[in-house]
């Protein structure tokens, strides 16, 4: 923030000039103020579009070649954020609406009162700083918006945008963030032997932080993913790799799994995540029992169990996060487990197949009017049963 103020006095008043710099002296040699001059409109116009270093106008009205109220109706087309003082004689109420009106910030009258007129810039160069910081922030803001909206783009990107499905099965996924960015995330990955490992996972906080973590997590648990073989192996390894470098003792619940096309058959192993519910095409949904285990990230050399499930055809398993669960309606309500199992029920009995989008959507219009608190993420496998296929999925 500048500590010198540039001041334009524009009034055709040959003795004016003397008499300010005399009574602004001590502002002058403190160098609070500068001060430049201009008989007119016209001249003070010339001064403004030339030098963008005048912070602020105090004019007259009755000028000749231009009055004050026309160069203050110009003075925003030369710069918008130029303040400005209006002098009036006493008593002219009606010009000093109409200067107000112009935009003018205040005004003094005639004769003038220094001291008044003192008290009167210095207010004004208080809410220019204020104006000023306000628009330095605005711009960071802005700048930061921007920024955060390519880290949105970023990471959607690296979320799978064509998840994989065959002639027998189906897999389908979402995530929106409550933030510009945030710390959900799903993956899947192909597997020999016509398996795909499939993962959902919620960091802990929200934010660039869980954005950043997230990333980290979904890196380290792809690249084991790839060189282990099961579900145990994959989560005490990210757990250890997790544990080497967190120093803001962040963490991650997950759900990790390997599924089988060809039989049906998924073995997973729990970070600590919420349970999944198991639901067949007639409608009958359950939540399913949890391996041992728990958040990764935050204890070293936990050794996780795994379990094996064998889908039926038309079996589903929903995967999720705690932003549909947690969320919150107006009278404080919570979604909840219980009215999640009940909605995936009579969605199935009513035979849409897409749990995903009807489930999302279902959230939003519960927590209507409440703010998004938590991301919200969904990660389905629908299985048509065994297939002569024996392909690689697509």
């Amino acid at each position: 923030m500048k500590n010198t103020y540039k001041l334009l006095f524009v009034d055709d008043e040959p003795d004016l000039v003397p008499l300010v710099l005399q009574r602004f002296r001590r502002e002058i040699r403190k160098k609070n103020y500068q001060f430049v001059f201009a008989e007119n409109g016209v001249e003070a116009l010339n001064l403004i579009s030339t030098d963008p270093e005048i912070d602020m106008v105090v004019s007259d009205i009755n000028m000749p070649q231009m009055d004050g109220l026309t160069l203050l109706r110009k003075i925003p087309e030369v710069n918008p954020d130029l303040w400005a003082i209006i002098v009036s004689a006493y008593g002219d109420m009606k010009n000093i609406r109409m200067a107000m009106n112009e935009g003018a910030f205040d005004f003094v009258v005639k004769p003038i009162d220094f001291e008044d007129l003192k008290v009167t810039i210095t207010r004004t160069i208080n809410h220019i700083k204020l104006w000023r910081e306000a628009q330095a922030s605005k711009k960071k803001l802005i700048a930061l918006d921007q920024e955060l909206q390519i880290a949105n783009k970023m990471q959607q990107s690296i979320l799978p945008s064509v998840l994989p499905e065959g002639p027998n099965f189906k897999i389908f996924g979402t995530m929106t963030p409550a933030r510009n960015v945030g710390g959900d995330f799903f993956d899947t990955v192909k597997l020999p032997d016509n398996k795909i490992a499939i993962s959902i996972a919620d960091v802990s906080d929200k934010g660039v932080p869980a954005a950043l973590f997230m990333m980290s997590s979904r890196t380290l648990l792809k690249g084991s993913a790839i060189s282990k073989s099961d579900p145990t192996t994959v989560l005490e390894d990210v757990n250890e790799l997790l544990i080497e470098d967190n120093d803001a003792g962040m963490f991650v619940t997950l759900i990790y799994g390997v599924f089988n096309i060809d039989t049906g058959s998924f073995i997973f192993a729990n970070g600590g995540h919420n349970p999944p519910i198991l639901v067949n095409e007639n409608g009958n949904a359950e939540y399913l029992g949890m391996p041992g285990g728990i958040a990764l990230g935050m204890f070293p050399g936990f050794i996780f169990e795994d379990k094996e499930i064998t889908l039926e055809k038309g079996d589903q398993i929903i995967f999720y996060t705690d932003g549909i669960t947690e969320a919150m309606n107006v009278d404080g309500e919570l979604y909840g487990e219980a009215r999640l199992i009940e909605f995936v029920q009579e969605t199935i009995k009513a035979g849409d197949k897409d749990l995903v989008t009807t489930l999302v959507d279902s959230v939003h219009e519960f927590s209507k009017g409440i703010p998004q608190s938590d991301d919200i993420t969904c990660l389905v496998i629908r299985y048509d049963g065994p297939s002569k296929y024996q392909g690689t999925p697509s």
